[in-house]
């Protein structure tokens, strides 16, 4: 199997040495960095799958280091990013990241992520396994292969009963729109929206539970209190 090398970049030297340490424990090679601009000089100095970035670090910001890699490179990167940033998190995805892990984060969320973009990354980028008729749409740790019909959440497949799957494909064909409980009960079971509420809801709770790190906290499948659902857009 090829060894996965994985940069971890922020000013923080206590959190660079704890997320290679955790890395290196899963079998990852990494290499270190402390601001943008040491980034960029070990991106051109070695071969890297996968980068961890901080977005608040001195000499050069992670959102402007995003930027310049993805104009050289496609290689994944996860940005780290305190929760109170989302218009930094929004931004840099914009730039070209891949996906955001917020700080303070758990351990089994970064490795999850880290597997996800790396599996898609390799099949993708490397071996080329997917074949070009199948439709598949991503969204950051989400990817519905329409296909075949199934549905992976940080790399790992999902099952989904066919109605969980009818609303998920649906949702996930309009992200960012949201669905009143009567829309989403008429298109999936094709039949006239009467008191549909709870059967509508029992279905999305049970969707969260197979597709969320923490249900009560959702970051895919979302309700809009009085309208309807919606799962979120991130690419």
């Amino acid at each position: 199997m090829e060894t996965i090398n994985i940069l971890v970049v922020d000013d923080d030297r206590e959190i660079v040495n704890a997320i290679c340490k955790l890395l290196e424990s899963e079998g990852y090679k990494t290499l270190k960095a402390y601001d943008g601009l040491d980034a960029i000089d070990i991106l051109n100095q070695n071969t890297v799958h996968l980068i961890i970035l901080d977005i608040m670090m001195p000499n050069q910001d992670g959102l402007t280091t995003t930027m310049k890699i993805r104009n050289e490179k496609n290689i994944p990167i996860i940005l780290l990013s305190a929760k109170t940033q989302e218009s930094d998190i929004v931004l840099g995805l914009s730039m070209g990241a891949d996906d955001y892990i917020s700080k303070p984060y758990a351990p089994s969320e970064l490795l999850a992520r880290v597997k996800s973009q790396t599996r898609r990354y390799l099949k993708l980028g490397s071996y080329g396994n997917i074949s070009s008729n199948e439709e598949i749409i991503t969204n950051l740790g989400l990817e519905l292969n329409v296909t075949k019909k199934q549905l992976f959440v940080d790399g790992g497949a999902v099952k989904l009963t066919a109605k969980e799957y009818k609303i998920v494909n649906y949702l996930m064909h309009n992200l960012g729109l949201v669905f009143s409980a009567e829309e989403i009960y008429e298109h999936i079971w094709n039949e006239t929206a009467y008191s549909v509420e709870n059967t509508v809801m029992v279905h999305i709770r049970r969707i969260r539970e197979k597709i969320e790190i923490n249900p009560s906290e959702p970051k895919y499948l979302k309700v809009v209190w009085g309208i309807g659902y919606k799962i979120e857009k991130y690419n």
